[in-house]
């Protein structure tokens, strides 16, 4: 199996090329390409637009008798896709482009073709130059003259202008600059602004940072200090106080109100009590005793009870203390004059 792939042939000694048989082909003949239409165009038979890159079967040729620099010049035959009319165009390779032959005409084709004509006016131009220099200077003044006709024209047509539109250009510029002026206010406020704004800031938080720094001093300096008492408990502690002294005593403490922890009372000795000016009693002269009927009854009735007016005795000289925080004996003393005189 490995002889199918040699690449090299056997020639025996007495090969001779000479007697090979060659193929007597026509020079002209076509052969059969696909190729792509190289430029719009439209056929004149029917008026069918074909259009650039459209991929044809093509037969193509070799031009008889027509070289550019030994380069051969090939034709190519295509079809009309509508009407089947045959359209022939070769190649130009002195232009590195394609040349329509017939069949059809080439659109968009107008502006090759000024730029031709001015290509071959400007040869013509060079060549006459070449030989006659007073072409030349009549060249130059004809250039000169044409130059300075169309800047007079343009000037008059700039002129034209600015009379009809009347455009105050002074006007324009002072406009321009107060506006840059304000812009340039606006952004120097805007600056002054966010400063400011900036400067607020940092002096709230470093007060904000100072009272933080204060309350945690003041948690340190007052560590036993109830996380739950109330900005209201100061005008009851002086009361509490005193209550407190008294159960101690052996007196039951009376049952604190809300609404008295929360306002305070004015009597005792409390935070509101030195705002009260208490009234002093009058000083009321004991009269003599004089002996009565009530007198010698109240006799008779602790002679008969003897434990009754013990009880009496000790109540009158054990002094007990009232809510408003006064004595019960000046309260007997006044009870007791007030007897008295009633029974005179």
């Amino acid at each position: 199996m490995s002889e199918r792939k040699v690449l090299n042939k056997y020639y025996p000694p007495d090969f001779d090329p000479s007697k090979i048989p060659k193929l007597k082909l026509p020079k002209d003949r076509q052969y059969v390409v696909r190729l792509m239409a190289p430029f719009n165009m439209r056929c004149k038979t029917c008026g069918e637009y074909i259009y650039k890159g459209k991929k044809f079967n093509a037969r193509k040729e070799t031009v008889q008798n027509e070289l550019y620099m030994g380069l051969p010049i090939f034709r190519f035959y295509i079809k009309c896709t509508r009407c089947l009319a045959e359209i022939t165009f070769k190649t130009d390779p002195e232009n590195t482009d394609y040349a329509m032959e017939h069949g059809a005409t080439r659109n968009f084709q107008a502006e090759k073709l000024i730029e031709e004509e001015e290509k071959r006016i400007q040869q013509e131009r060079e060549e006459e130059e070449l030989n006659n220099p007073m072409k030349v200077l009549e060249n130059r003044t004809k250039d000169s003259k044409m130059e300075m006709e169309v800047l007079e024209n343009l000037q008059e047509l700039k002129e034209l202008n600015q009379r009809q539109a009347q455009v105050d250009f002074e006007g324009m510029i002072d406009r321009y600059r107060e506006l840059e002026r304000q812009e340039k206010e606006r952004e120097k406020e805007e600056d002054e602004r966010e400063t400011k704004e900036m400067l607020d800031r940092a002096l709230v938080k470093r007060l904000r940072d100072s009272d933080s720094d204060s309350e945690k001093e003041e948690e340190r300096l007052q560590p036993n200090k109830s996380s739950t008492d109330k900005p209201t408990d100061i005008l009851t502690t002086d009361k509490s106080t005193e209550a407190q002294g008294t159960s101690s005593g052996g007196v039951k403490r009376a049952k604190v109100e809300s609404w008295e922890r929360s306002v305070g009372t004015l009597g005792g000795r409390g935070a509101l009590g030195s705002l009260v000016v208490r009234k002093k009693p009058a000083a009321i002269n004991k009269p003599s005793p004089v002996t009565t009927a009530a007198p010698a009854a109240t006799t008779s009735a602790s002679q008969t009870d003897p434990k009754a007016s013990t009880a009496d005795s000790e109540t009158a000289s054990k002094p007990v203390t009232t809510q408003n925080g006064s004595s019960s004996l000046s309260l007997l003393g006044a009870y007791s004059d007030s007897d008295s005189n009633d029974s005179e």
